[in-house]
């Protein structure tokens, strides 16, 4: 299943996908795309239901965030060699995690609004996983057990304050709208294999990033057994994975985001984002 909300921000509707492409409201089945609705039973639930008895979502309405707000919004650093090796630091040992502030998410086709003082704003295409049932101790061979589905992110990034001034990773991630999320949310089931899926970032009609999860350091398996290690993750937490090379800071010279940009990204299987880049 595909599963999306849409709507004006802060008044999104739960919907999904019919085989036809058109979105169908789920208002009358469930609340939202959120806890026990992911669970293995809430979506065998919603596999049950035949989107063409919905009503259709207006035309053109507005995607919002395939899931609410999360508890937990992480991130993983470095997590392709490739990238690591333009940002000019080491392949990691073990994966690096950061939060990004929930409240840095938005749709997948808001604007993304540069934060006041920014210099050196920046892209990234990522896959991103939520969790749908409670993970904490996982065993590897028990982790996709734990995952209701996949979906885009854009982890867009202030490097200055990520990496310059004191370098905290969280300060350069968490503006309101650098977490670009959806448009769907993919059921597992449709995802073969989450190390198999084709990535891409277009900047003003311009290809930057061209990747593949299979290149990823520290895979969906391995992070979730080691993220749950040390927190436990509940229903609709989104952990986004990393981004392959291409970013504006790896450039020569840097080229960063300003006003006016247009990004474009995708993931194989998982749809298509679109943000205009704004003053603030």
């Amino acid at each position: 299943m595909k599963l999306v909300r849409f709507g004006p921000s802060g008044s999104e509707k739960p919907g999904i996908v019919a085989a036809d492409g058109s979105i169908r409201d789920l208002s009358s089945v469930v609340d939202d795309i959120s806890g026990a609705v992911l669970s293995p039973a809430g979506l065998d639930r919603l596999r049950a239901v035949d989107p063409t008895t919905l009503p259709a979502a207006p035309a053109g309405a507005r995607f919002g965030s395939c899931v609410p707000m999360p508890h937990n919004f992480l991130a993983v650093g470095l997590n392709y060699a490739d990238h690591a090796a333009e940002s000019g630091m080491p392949i990691p040992k073990e994966p690096i995690l950061f939060n990004k502030a929930p409240t840095s998410i938005c749709g997948p086709d808001d604007d993304v609004v540069l934060l006041k003082d920014s210099a050196k704003s920046d892209w990234e295409v990522e896959l991103a996983f939520v969790i749908g049932t409670e993970a904490f101790n996982v065993p590897a061979e028990k982790a996709l057990d734990h995952v209701a589905g996949y979906c885009i992110c854009n982890d867009v990034s202030e490097r200055f304050w990520q990496l310059e001034s004191t370098g905290q990773w969280v300060k350069g991630k968490s503006g309101p709208t650098y977490g670009p999320v959806g448009p769907w949310l993919v059921t597992g089931d449709e995802i073969a294999d989450p190390q198999a899926l084709a990535m891409t970032l277009d900047l003003n009609g311009n290809r930057m990033q061209t990747g593949s999860t299979e290149t990823m350091i520290f895979g969906v398996v391995e992070l979730i057994a080691y993220i749950s290690r040390f927190m436990k993750l509940v229903p609709g937490d989104i952990v986004t994975t990393g981004t392959p090379p291409g970013v504006g800071m790896g450039m020569k010279p840097p080229v960063f985001l300003k006003a006016g940009d247009e990004m474009v990204l995708t993931v194989e299987g998982l749809g298509q984002q679109r943000q205009k880049v704004v003053a603030a």
